[in-house]
């Protein structure tokens, strides 16, 4: 069973993964090609940008891990991935987490607002495969050479 872990935090706590995605079909397929590969990391799904800030800031009955990557769609309801991603980076203590956009959108304005929030990657639903084994094994290969920060529990003003 591969877990991904940072170098620092291997012999600590796996790298848990967030993702924030509303299309439950979508959600799947992540969840099933982190089993197909193997990578037994701990997921937690939340369904829009409102969700996935009141948990990064510790407002929700279950506390964020100390560290962790986003995966995070564009086209969501209530609060769009660039949105969240605008409050993410101006928040003093989540502002350096490690967000990967996973998107159906090609939109040269979207991928550009994306990484002007300082995004880790851009990657396309279509190019990552119906059942992205290409991004989980992206992930896998990126986590086990860089060094993450700890994200301080409970972030937020």
């Amino acid at each position: 069973m591969n877990v991904m872990t940072s170098p620092a935090s291997a012999k600590v706590h796996p790298l848990d993964i967030i993702l924030v995605e509303d299309d439950d079909a979508d959600a799947k397929a992540v969840r099933r090609a982190l089993e197909k590969s193997r990578i037994a990391n701990p997921v937690r799904r939340l369904k829009d940008g409102v969700d996935a800030l009141a948990f990064l800031r510790g407002e929700a009955p279950t506390k964020p891990p100390p560290q962790y990557i986003i995966l995070l769609d564009l086209n969501m309801p209530r609060m769009n991935g660039i949105e969240f991603l605008e409050a993410l980076r101006n928040d003093p203590k989540l502002h350096r987490a490690i967000v990967f956009v996973l998107t159906t959108s090609s939109d040269q304005r979207d991928i550009g607002n994306a990484y002007d929030h300082n995004v880790a990657g851009y990657i396309l639903k279509d190019d990552a495969g119906f059942d992205f084994i290409k991004l989980v094994g992206t992930l896998d290969h990126f986590w086990h050479v860089v060094e993450l920060p700890e994200i301080p529990a409970g972030g937020g003003r």
